[in-house]
């Protein structure tokens, strides 16, 4: 059965989905594409945007609904509020603020979890959401985002990595497989808080760390079983995830080989090796298991989502080229098109979403 939906979803899905929106426009000024800046801000805000904005928001939302708890809500609509005051005030302390608080909502919820349930997959989510925290913690006191931007991957990785241990308690996990993904996201997690006071190491442990997480994942994931599953749905699924853990193990790589990375060619490939490459793939994946439970609706599987997944990696692959080749033609078509296949998985989503939401017509009783 699924859980009943609250007035306050709508909203919050509507401030999540503006800031991918916002994000994604953000994105291709700063790959150089000249667009209308409707802030003077607006390039400088695309990683907030993405990440805090976006993702925090849908994650936080997806916790919530499935606890069903109203207080709760307070958490994401917080952080819609406070992306759009730095958005309309980047000179205001408000809005990093708001968002600092949401995270710390996003953490009480998940400490309610862990104090639900205490397992390793929970505690790996609430680890998590706290490195969110520190995150924007620092963003707050005038970090800059390349320097704090591994704590803000840490939320991503390490919620991500919790879901699918979680998951993957169907294979039922040795003990010994377990301490490898405790090893593994604790040496990750390490090197994201390291970063903070010593870049070089930091960056270079926390390269390690996403390495060894791909490798776990690739390994003992339930996805490489369900490559050649017969069920559609359970197969798109795991194309999604085997091939984000791919580029997950490349974004570590690239932290493991060069260390620090701030602005320029070689962070922009590894920073969104992992937050395209891996984070959406996981979203395109995921879609057709959250969706139902945001909006009350089975979402119908159709083979078209493969098209914008493919034309994901390859754009991916294309922008990647292009950084560590010096081509600046390459990357910047490379990230439009990325842009291009996320938007097209957004429509045809909605499509799908308009389609199963759609009366069914009666069927006329037989004529007798």
């Amino acid at each position: 059965m699924l859980p009943k939906i609250s007035r306050f979803t709508p909203l919050t899905i509507a401030f999540s989905a503006l800031a991918l929106l916002l994000g994604l426009w953000a994105g291709l000024m700063r790959l150089g594409w000249q667009l209308p800046r409707l802030t003077p801000s607006m390039a400088n805000l695309h990683g907030p945007l993405m990440i805090c904005g976006f993702l925090g928001i849908l994650i936080t939302l997806e916790r919530v609904v499935a606890l069903q708890r109203k207080w709760m809500f307070a958490a994401p609509l917080t952080t819609g509020l406070g992306w759009l005051l730095s958005l309309a005030f980047p000179k205001l302390i408000a809005g990093p603020l708001l968002i600092t608080l949401g995270s710390l909502g996003t953490l009480v919820v998940l400490s309610y979890i862990v104090r639900r349930e205490s397992a390793i997959y929970t505690w790996t989510m609430w680890a998590g959401s706290a490195a969110w925290l520190g995150g924007n913690l620092a963003w707050l006191f005038g970090m800059p985002v390349y320097r704090l931007v591994l704590l803000w991957m840490a939320f991503l990785i390490l919620t991500i990595a919790g879901e699918r241990l979680e998951l993957s308690r169907v294979l039922r996990p040795t003990q010994h497989q377990m301490r490898l993904f405790g090893l593994a996201a604790g040496l990750f997690g390490l090197g994201a808080l390291l970063s903070l006071a010593l870049p070089e190491a930091g960056s270079r442990l926390a390269g390690a760390g996403m390495l060894a997480l791909a490798a776990w994942l690739v390994r003992f994931d339930i996805a490489r079983r369900n490559l050649r599953h017969p069920i559609p749905l359970t197969r798109y699924i795991a194309y999604c995830l085997f091939g984000g853990y791919l580029w997950l193990g490349l974004g570590g790589a690239l932290y493991l080989g060069y260390g620090v990375l701030a602005a320029g060619p070689v962070y922009d490939a590894a920073l969104h090796s992992v937050l395209v490459g891996f984070v959406f793939a996981m979203i395109f994946g995921h879609a057709p298991i959250i969706l139902p439970a945001l909006f009350q609706i089975m979402l119908p599987f159709r083979k078209a989502f493969y098209y914008p997944l493919g034309l994901l990696h390859l754009s991916l692959a294309l922008r990647v080229v292009g950084d560590l080749a010096g081509l600046d033609l390459a990357r910047r078509w490379g990230g439009l098109i990325n842009e291009i296949a996320i938007l097209a998985f957004l429509a045809l989503t909605i499509l799908s979403i308009r389609a199963a939401a759609a009366p069914k017509p009666r069927v006329k009783a037989a004529l007798r």
